[in-house]
């Protein structure tokens, strides 16, 4: 049984079904985090969230999932989301916490660094901007 899994979805993301790709009755630990939009970016009140992949996004995502080394998943939000929206969830598994939160940290820290995925805000106040370009 493979337990790696990439996907780029329009649709809510179900942690629980992902956690379910890659824990067993070996693992020990199972770390899950999730990005959820939140209602500011520094000073500046925001209202939701417009997220665009690249056409080879996916290829990318499941790359960093590869590299993990660990039974991973992640899965990220494309469209309009919402404040409260989860956006990603990466998701690793292993025989102890200590691999597992390293390993999930690492995972993240290169989904935000590689996978072509772009969001623009749109703020309180009418104005939208482009984030991470």
């Amino acid at each position: 049984m493979d337990r790696r899994f990439a996907t780029i979805s329009s649709q809510p993301l179900d942690a629980a079904a992902i956690e379910a790709l890659v824990l067993t009755p070996a693992d020990g630990a199972l770390v899950t985090f999730r990005g959820v939009v939140r209602n500011h970016d520094h000073d500046a009140a925001v209202t939701r969230l417009d997220y665009q992949a690249h056409p080879d996004a996916e290829s990318f995502l499941a790359a960093c999932v590869e590299r993990v080394g660990l039974p991973a998943a992640a899965a990220h939000r494309v469209g309009s989301l919402e404040v409260g929206d989860v956006a990603l969830v990466a998701v690793v598994a292993a025989a102890h916490r200590a691999e597992a939160f390293e390993a999930c940290a690492r995972l993240v820290d290169a989904i935000k660094a590689e996978v072509p995925i772009w969001k623009r805000q749109h703020l309180a106040d009418g104005v939208t901007e482009w984030v991470g370009l």
